[in-house]
């Protein structure tokens, strides 16, 4: 029964990560126009690409950790995607909603280094299972850097 009321929880927070992200990460406003960007952003496309992809592999692996990882994995898997998941939601509102670029890249930053911990666990369960975490772990490590290239280049 805890592994499958684990699988369910982690399919919740993802849809909650998916749902939240899609209520404040606004790209079509006016403030955000008017930002100067950082020279390695990805291309537009390439944004709905990989968080599609970030989604699935999340709920993917994580199922594989609920229904195959021990106590200590489930624990440390649960703990790292809701801290980053937080993390990632507070850049966003930080970032999108206040436009505060420097706090938001510090959230951002906490979200990228607590999803290490999760990558391992899957790792752990399942070598392919942390394996298919690794477009997740440097997309946000990607992300992190354009937040904190954001901040320099837009002074408030």
């Amino acid at each position: 029964m805890i592994k499958i009321s684990t699988a369910v929880l982690i399919v919740v927070i993802v849809v909650v990560y998916a749902l939240g992200s899609g209520r404040w990460v606004s790209t079509g406003g006016d403030w955000y126009s008017s930002l100067e960007r950082p020279p390695w952003q990805p291309p537009d496309a390439a944004f709905g690409l990989a968080w599609t992809y970030n989604f699935v592999v999340i709920i993917v692996a994580g199922i594989v950790v609920a229904m195959n990882g021990s106590d200590a994995q489930r624990g440390v898997w649960l703990l790292s995607l809701t801290v980053s998941v937080a993390a990632a939601l507070l850049w966003a509102w930080l970032f999108y909603e206040r436009h505060a670029l420097w706090p938001s890249s510090f959230a951002l930053l906490l979200a990228t280094l607590i999803t290490v911990p999760l990558v391992i666990s899957a790792w752990g369960v399942r070598v392919w299972a942390g394996a298919i975490l690794l477009p997740y772990q440097c997309w946000l490590a990607i992300a992190t850097s354009l937040a904190f290239g954001y901040a320099q280049r837009n002074p408030a």
